[in-house]
């Protein structure tokens, strides 16, 4: 049994399986959760000291951070680089990096970014073309975006960071799922023209979203207004540690990106064998279109699948990867059952 309840979100989030059991209490344990766009493989942990959690995080390991993210992303230095118990604690300062005024947020997409440009200030505007921002402050888009993945070229980022630095606005790019798209899309090299700040996270394409670990990059400026906002101490010593590790470990990266590439490929081809439209997506999750998003839900949550619906666009359903043999099993079975049923 399951019961919505009349609400049209549940799960306004992905990941919440305490929240998915109150909706599916009779579904077989344990759920697969397929609603996030997170790494189901997540990097091997290094040996971790019981001293890292003794002490006060090291200036010395969060520069060294700095440094090896800003290799990593492409930046032009570590002064450049903002390290941050994750990208969703940053959004709202970043937003208060503009003057209050208008705020244009690419859409569709993630819907925090609204929220925390309200929170500094903004009067939020969605558009739906990168063109068109007006007399906005601040202009926020995803690349890729999320949930279609949708991909702005870096020219038509470069002339909007112009035209918004021409009046002091700021243009704010989130790169969360930059990992797992085309290499050289991203504005990270761009970042001294001044008004441009790009976010990254870690939590997604290393699977290690519990850490919580994220960056903003920026020119050397606005870099260090934001580590004045953060205070001392705004990363732990163990996020400092793995961070530093992973990001490092170029042989990883390249392997995960080609295993992700396949991994994504099998749920096209398990999708498209249940006649679902796959209308875009990264390496980490696909979304489909269908008259029938949530009943497939329903019927995927009933069976111990939990994906993510969309409440503002009735037909979307997102999915991630699976992260065992076993998982993608059962999805494919319940991806077939689903087809019989009509």
């Amino acid at each position: 049994m399951y019961s919505f309840s009349g609400v049209d979100d549940p799960l306004p989030h992905g990941g919440d399986l305490a929240a998915a059991r109150r909706l599916f209490p009779d579904a077989p344990e344990t759920f697969v959760d397929l609603s996030t766009g997170i790494n189901p493989n997540p990097y091997p942990l290094p040996r971790l000291s019981p001293q890292l959690f003794a002490r006060l995080p090291e200036t010395a390991a969060l520069e060294r951070l700095a440094t090896v993210a800003a290799q990593a992303y492409g930046a032009p230095s570590a002064a450049c680089v903002v390290a941050a118990p994750g990208t969703q604690l940053l959004l709202p300062l970043v937003c208060g990096l503009a003057r209050p005024g208008r705020a244009a947020i690419l859409t569709p997409t993630y819907s925090e970014h609204a929220r925390a440009a309200a929170l500094a200030g903004h009067a939020v505007a969605e558009v739906r073309d990168i063109g068109v921002v007006g007399d906005a402050a601040l202009a926020v888009v995803t690349n890729p975006n999320n949930p279609d993945g949708r991909l702005i070229a870096k020219n038509d980022l470069l002339t909007v960071a112009q035209t918004l630095q021409a009046r002091g606005g700021v243009l704010v790019v989130d790169e969360a799922f930059m990992d797992v798209g085309p290499r050289g899309v991203s504005l990270a090299p761009e970042i001294a023209r001044g008004n441009i700040v790009v976010l990254r996270s870690f939590g997604k394409f290393f699977g290690l979203a519990g850490l919580r670990l994220g960056f903003a990059l920026a020119a050397p400026p606005l870099a260090m207004r934001l580590r004045a906002l953060l205070g001392p101490w705004a990363v732990s010593a163990p996020a400092l540690l793995v961070g530093t590790t992973a990001l490092a470990d170029q042989a990883w990266t390249d392997q995960t990106r080609r295993r992700l590439a396949k991994a994504a490929a099998r749920l096209d081809a398990i999708l498209s064998g249940a006649g679902l439209d796959v209308v875009g997506g990264t390496m980490l999750f696909r979304l489909i279109r269908t008259r029938s998003a949530r009943e497939l839900f329903r019927h995927l949550g009933s069976a111990g699948i939990l994906t993510r619906l969309f409440p503002d666009q009735a037909t979307w359903l997102r999915l991630g990867l699976p992260a065992a043999e076993r998982d993608w099993r059962r999805l494919q079975i319940a991806m077939a059952a689903f087809q019989d049923s009509g």
